[in-house]
């Protein structure tokens, strides 16, 4: 460990209440602003940082934060590995990932790793900290739309052959969680389902756990990424307008509306 660790606080029951962060980015600058960000805010109490993802998971486990401050392009060990190990160690733990970028496939692996939400680094302190409690309180912290731009642009459903329709698994779905599945995978949140769909946003809910518990996922974010490896997406797509296998209907145009697959505008 380096000058990292100097930051570094043991738990301790008077600071049992707040949100203990841990802090992990190669930019001492960057670890620092995030820090000067967060401290003010009694709410929340930072515990240590670390300069790579080997010394985050080392902390990690050591100082037992309830969130962790994720860089996703580090040296050692990066972002996406760190998620995947703390995941498996600390599964009480929460990733937000920092990316440069808001589009970057990284953010993909990161999400499909076990972070909790995506974050720009060009984001407000007041959308830090906002993001630090929703993923504090076990809530995606992913705007929809951002969300689905990333895994159109970086996810891929398998190869099929021109003529094949995709392969959807849907496993033990009913009909209507499917339906609820592919909504959430175009970027809907539960009050749009509940509109589209007719129904209380209660009951989007309970459908939403459902389909939670029988596709295998934790949150939304891998809701989507399974939807869009499964083909889901397209597939719904299709049977909706009648377009063909190569994603264009009868007047050789693609779907009114639909988001590239490549995320850029039409």
């Amino acid at each position: 460990m380096n000058e990292s660790t100097d930051h570094a606080a043991v738990p301790s029951s008077e600071s049992s209440h707040r949100v203990r962060v841990l802090i992990a980015d190669d930019q001492p600058l960057v670890r620092r602003g995030l820090a000067l960000i967060l401290t003010p805010d009694p709410a929340f109490e930072v515990v240590g940082e670390a300069e790579n993802g080997e010394q985050a998971v080392a902390l990690a486990r050591w100082l037992r934060p309830d969130v962790v401050v994720m860089d996703i392009r580090m040296p050692v060990l990066d972002g996406v590995r760190a998620t995947e190990e703390l995941t498996r160690v600390l599964p009480r733990c929460r990733v937000l990932a920092l990316s440069t970028f808001d589009m970057d496939e990284y953010v993909v692996g990161a999400l499909r790793a076990g972070a909790y939400g995506f974050l720009p680094k060009d984001s407000s302190p007041e959308e830090l900290i906002a993001a630090v409690r929703t993923v504090h309180a076990g809530e995606a912290a992913v705007a929809p739309r951002l969300l689905t731009r990333l895994i159109s642009t970086y996810v891929r459903a398998p190869d099929l052959p021109r003529q094949a329709a995709p392969v959807v698994d849907v496993g033990e779905l009913t009909p209507r969680e499917v339906e609820v599945w592919r909504l959430i995978a175009t970027g809907l949140d539960n009050t749009q389902i509940s509109e589209a769909l007719d129904i209380s946003v209660s009951t989007v809910k309970n459908y939403i756990t459902s389909i939670f518990v029988k596709l295998g996922v934790r949150d939304r974010a891998q809701a989507v990424i399974a939807a869009y490896e499964s083909g889901l997406v397209e597939a719904a797509a299709r049977a909706a307008d009648g377009r063909g296998a190569d994603g264009r209907g009868a007047d050789g145009r693609g779907a009114a509306g639909a988001e590239p697959r490549d995320g850029s505008t039409p």
